[in-house]
């Protein structure tokens, strides 16, 4: 007995070193989820449709469901290319009403963040026939400077995307006009000199 207590304690400050170190190797990341009163096929048309997406996420997309294709997703479609919103990202992977991953970038109000790449997962399970459980888990951050912006702005970013993916099959597609309107506002406002 004497022996294997002190084999415990011998290994016991190793073991835990390696609890720790794992612990602090986690990479940050974003989690959310939500319930929204919809099918699994009409939660997985949200994501991999230019129509699904127009209905809850932003005024304008690009959407090719396939791996390679186009998941671009215009927050300002009035805006030059490359400063729409998520310009030129793409699907990495899809299982249909499984999974989905894209691949996705900074606001261009982060031009340093905006150069390099992060990843998001959505995944789906139907929950009855006319709820879906939808959980999304965004990756890859870099460390400081304006990857901390970034992580603070789709930390709220995501979870008011999702909001609106619930209202979207409560209250029907979101109405782009007010927004769409206050870009041309803005734009005329700084083309103006104001």
């Amino acid at each position: 007995m004497r022996a294997l207590i002190g084999l415990f304690r011998l290994l016991a400050p190793g073991f835990l070193m390696l609890m720790l170190g794992s612990a602090q190797a986690a990479e940050r990341s974003i989690d959310k989820e939500v319930i929204i009163k919809a099918s699994l096929e009409q939660a997985w048309q949200s994501w991999t449709t230019r129509e699904g997406i127009v209905a809850f996420f932003a005024p304008d997309a690009r959407v090719e469901a396939k791996v390679g294709g186009a998941f671009q997703i215009y927050m300002d479609p009035g805006a030059p290319a490359g400063m729409k919103g998520a310009d030129e990202m793409r699907f990495m992977a899809l299982q249909p009403h499984k999974m989905l991953s894209f691949d996705w970038n900074a606001p261009p109000s982060l031009p340093e963040a905006r150069q390099q790449r992060s990843f998001v997962i959505v995944r789906f399970e139907a929950v009855d026939a006319q709820q879906t459980r939808v959980r999304l888990h965004h990756t890859g951050w870099g460390e400081g400077g304006e990857w901390d912006k970034a992580f603070a702005y789709f930390d709220r970013a995501w979870a008011a995307v999702l909001t609106n993916l619930q209202k979207r099959y409560e209250t029907g597609p979101k109405d782009w006009t007010e927004w769409l309107a206050q870009l041309e506002q803005f734009r005329a406002k700084a083309a103006a000199g104001k």
